[in-house]
């Protein structure tokens, strides 16, 4: 008899232990400082909208548009600011030298890389200095530290060359005159 009153004792805790959790997490109440209640004027004064957001970023663009930047001049056919790509297409015997701080993407085409010094045209996706005589792969960003550095099409080019160029250049002819655009 002992037994069985030990053992129902025993399974009345087992069963309060399961039924009762010892611990439950008290959930915030609605109004408290950990769930505070907000009307719906207090959330539209204290929040934004899409075109609030949209204005405040317009106005910060524009008063950032060239902030300290000057513009690049295109072969002397007029200025661009530096964020605008400019589509130049180089036909066979034209060099198309970059300002400093210039970019071009090769579009279409074979082109080689020319320096005028010992120096190297950093090709920025292949994560390395193209050398003079170098053929540059195309879709390519090329950035141009310095002046005096560019592309000119390869002899084994058949294809047409359009290039994407940032900033400064200079396009000349075969024999050093400036060629038309």
């Amino acid at each position: 008899m002992k037994i069985s009153i030990y053992k129902m004792g025993i399974s009345v805790i087992l069963l309060m232990i399961v039924i009762y959790p010892t611990s439950q997490a008290e959930a915030p109440t609605p109004g408290s400082s950990t769930d505070p209640v907000i009307t719906k004027s207090y959330f539209d004064q204290n929040t934004l909208s899409e075109a609030k957001v949209k204005e405040i970023v317009a106005s910060a663009i524009a008063a950032n548009a060239g902030a300290g930047q000057p513009s690049g001049s295109n072969g002397g056919t007029g200025t661009s600011t530096p964020a605008t790509m400019k589509v130049v297409q180089l036909q066979n015997g034209q060099t198309l030298y970059a300002g400093a701080g210039a970019e071009f993407i090769v579009r279409t085409g074979r082109v080689l890389a020319v320096s005028n010094d010992e120096n190297g045209i950093p090709d920025v996706t292949g994560g390395k200095d193209l050398a003079a005589g170098t053929e540059v792969a195309l879709n390519h960003l090329l950035i141009f530290p310095a002046e005096g550095r560019g592309i000119k099409p390869s002899p084994k080019n058949t294809a047409d060359i359009f290039v994407m160029v940032r900033g400064s250049y200079l396009l000349l002819n075969a024999d050093g005159s400036k060629a038309a655009q």
